[in-house]
């Protein structure tokens, strides 16, 4: 299975007719905030692969239709405004039409997850405190238990916009990453956790940290990811295969 990973600018080689032969192998898109919506819209219409996004600590003029109270009809106004993605924070999919192989044969849903925004540092729009993010972390639990009952394990993707704290952050007040998202990757042990924010400018620069059993890559501009199986090693019971991930910055 492969992966188009994008975040926090519009990158020209998916910004262009050509990207449609260029990325016609892949199976879904995963976009990880600071992005005007109509980039998304853009993406989907080209590709017509599942594509599923967050919202950074920028680009926010849509980010309202997601978060106003149930009173006001949320579900209603972001469909109208969802550009064919699927809004993937605070929430959990198991995407049948993502079917990963299993190294016996049999297939499983993908199973993705995420959160929207990035550490308070101004009281801006989509900005909490790492006490807020936990529990919004902490409310995803029951469905990811399911997951763990119905699958054997609680989340394939985790989706994010910030990164955790000490992976791939940086020590200003914005850039900061969430200590709460290393609590996440202990107790839930996503395959593949992404995320964007941090700009990269140097080619040479990390993009790329296994912690645990978590691969913590960072898309920004545009990364691919593959996302295969392998048997499970010898002694790691409950688990029903073993995820194996390359990322390629440039395609």
């Amino acid at each position: 299975m492969k992966f188009l990973c994008v975040s926090d600018q519009i990158d020209p080689l998916v910004y262009a007719t050509s990207a449609k032969e260029r990325y016609s192998d892949v199976d879904a898109v995963f976009c990880a905030g600071d992005l005007p919506m109509d980039y998304v819209d853009y993406i989907v219409t080209l590709l017509n692969k599942p594509t599923f996004f967050v919202f950074g600590n920028h680009d926010l003029k849509e980010f309202h239709y997601y978060h106003k109270p149930a009173s006001q009809g949320t579900s209603m106004e972001a469909m109208k405004h969802s550009h064919g993605g699927d809004y993937v924070s605070n929430r959990v999919f198991r995407c049948k039409n993502l079917p990963i192989t299993l190294p016996d044969g049999r297939t499983t849903p993908l199973l993705v997850s995420g959160v929207s925004g990035s550490i308070r540092y101004n009281n801006g729009e989509d900005q909490y405190t790492d006490r807020e993010m936990f529990f919004q972390l902490l409310a995803l639990a029951p469905k990811l238990l399911w997951n763990k009952i119905r699958y054997g394990r609680y989340c394939d993707v985790f989706l994010t916009h910030a990164s955790p704290r000490h992976i791939h952050d940086r020590e200003d007040p914005c850039h900061k990453g969430f200590e709460c998202f290393n609590w996440f990757i202990k107790k839930f042990k996503p395959a593949l956790l992404i995320h964007g924010h941090i700009h990269l400018y140097d080619l040479q620069a990390v993009r790329t940290t296994v912690s645990g059993r978590t691969t913590v890559v960072n898309a920004y501009s545009r990364v691919i990811i593959d996302f295969n199986t392998a048997p499970v090693p010898q002694g790691k019971k409950g688990d029903r295969f073993n995820a194996v991930i390359s990322v390629h910055a440039d395609q």
